[in-house]
């Protein structure tokens, strides 16, 4: 099919469709019962970014800056970015020992429930197998339609399969090549690394420095018919339940376009008989029509409608890099349960190594996570906020970029969800046997998520006090379930 041919589908589908690619018919969308209930998922950022494994997975925009340590790094190692370029790394991006099955099963493993690769990052290259755009791991590179692998691997594993597009920020992401001699300016590769557009608001410098900077450097329509099309087509191959996008789309130049793909998703997801949702960041969308998102961060309060954060193990880098530092599980799981006590999911991600194995360090803190959700879950799945999402002095800061060295909680911090006539409350670092909820004054019974057992529980002017017949080994969050009096 054509570019003209998918842009005429397009525009019948929404016409034939129930919904319209306006606010007020995409506000009539709801948020999959599905994905409220899972809460947990995983990302995966992997892709060509990972084979030279240094500093980041933005590391082919930096490749070609003068001024970055990434430059040095790539002229020492690799040659001057005119002799080799980014998409010298393809061949060498093999994941010769890629398996779906033992990744999907590992993330199964951990507790989650849905599961999203990055079918195509900033690079331009792509993880499925694609019409439009002929870099793709399915024709070069590892040779395989890797998103297509994993969402089978899903199906067969019972997991929900979903997909992130970063394709937006490709309209400049390449574009320090233009100021140096590479192969960015050399027209054979022009579909790689174009359109990499040089404007003083889309250098290094100045790149998402405010929103009038970002408006400020509009897309041109030809670009954005192009990312209208490459995302329907995602959509139709992939069929993902959940369709992620990163930042850009909040410049006002793509409002028309984002309209249509939503509109065109969830119209196509009403023909598949699937609930689906768009994760999207800053104010791109009405916070009713998709689901907002915070990038390694959170909320400080419960939120009236479900959002999401994503995070990742790594604190340093999306991608696999050599000298990554990775958070603790106990870290993870107090976010976990932090981000659903106040009506979120998070979304976890993984960076695997360019032939294909996840690290040693990701797989110990997902096996971890599994084996905490194995005792706990009942608290986490299926939950819905309390009347308050907690009680202590912790607490995160609210934003993006925040959550690399956790939350100082304290045996005095709880987090609260509640499910089916019970309240779950998790002491978010036990250090004894002995548990006072202040929040509550009056409960029927408590019992103890996991291998423990309560040997006393009352209610007095304090709260609630629980005690159980040891003290917990570790110091993960320990989990209560708790019957409120009437």
């Amino acid at each position: 099919m054509t570019a003209d041919e998918y842009l005429k589908l397009i525009a019948e589908t929404i016409a034939n469709g129930r919904y319209k690619a306006d606010w007020s018919s995409l506000s009539a969308h709801k948020i999959p019962d599905w994905y409220y209930k899972a809460k947990f998922g995983i990302f995966i950022h992997w892709g060509v970014y990972s084979v030279p494994a240094y500093a980041c997975e933005w590391y082919p925009r930096w490749m070609y800056n003068p001024t970055s340590h990434e430059y040095e790094f790539h002229k020492k190692n690799f040659g001057d970015p005119s002799v080799f370029g980014y998409k010298d790394f393809i061949p060498m991006f093999k994941g010769e020992h890629f398996d779906a099955d033992k990744w999907v099963e590992l993330f199964k493993n951990a507790g989650a429930k849905y599961i999203m690769p990055v079918a195509e990052h900033h690079d331009g290259f792509a993880m499925y197998d694609t019409e439009f755009n002929r870099w793709n791991a399915a024709a070069m590179g590892p040779c395989k339609d890797i998103a297509m692998e994993i969402k089978r691997a899903c199906e067969d594993k019972g997991l929900a399969f979903c997909a992130s597009s970063h394709r937006a920020e490709h309209y400049f992401f390449m574009n320090m090549g233009r100021t140096i001699d590479s192969d960015v300016g050399d027209e054979e590769y022009a579909d790689f690394y174009g359109p990499a557009v040089l404007l003083p608001e889309l250098s290094d410098t100045a790149v998402f420095a405010t929103i009038d900077d970002i408006n400020a450097a509009q897309p041109d329509e030809e670009f954005l018919s192009d990312w209208l099309v490459r995302t329907c087509e995602l959509i139709d191959r992939l069929k993902p339940s959940i369709l992620y996008f990163d930042s850009w789309i909040h410049n006002i130049a793509f409002r028309p376009y984002l309209k249509k793909v939503c509109a065109y998703y969830y119209n196509r997801a009403l023909e598949w008989n699937r609930e689906v949702t768009i994760n999207f960041k800053h104010k791109a969308f009405p916070q009713d029509v998709a689901t907002y998102d915070v990038e390694r961060g959170a909320l400080t309060g419960i939120s009236p409608l479900p959002w999401q954060t994503d995070t990742a193990i790594g604190k340093k880098s999306w991608g696999y890099i050599k000298d990554n530092e990775f958070k603790p599980a106990r870290q993870i799981i107090c976010d976990l349960i932090d981000i659903v006590s106040k009506n979120g999911m998070l979304l976890l991600n993984v960076g695997p190594k360019p032939d294909g194995t996840i690290t040693d360090e990701e797989t110990k803190v997902l096996l971890e996570i599994g084996e905490w959700l194995k005792a706990n879950g009942e608290g986490i799945y299926g939950t819905t906020p309390w009347e308050q999402f907690g009680e202590g002095d912790a607490n995160n800061t609210e934003g993006s970029f925040k959550d690399n060295d956790g939350i100082d909680f304290t045996s005095k911090d709880y987090r609260f969800t509640y499910k089916e006539g019970y309240l779950y409350a998790f002491c978010m670092h036990p250090d004894s046997n002995e548990f006072c909820i202040r929040s509550l004054s009056k409960a029927e019974h408590a019992e103890v998520l996991g291998d423990y057992t309560v040997t006393a529980c009352e209610n007095n002017a304090e709260g609630l006090k629980i005690v159980i017949d040891r003290q917990p080994a570790s110091d993960k969050p320990l989990g209560f379930k708790i019957s409120l009096l009437n």
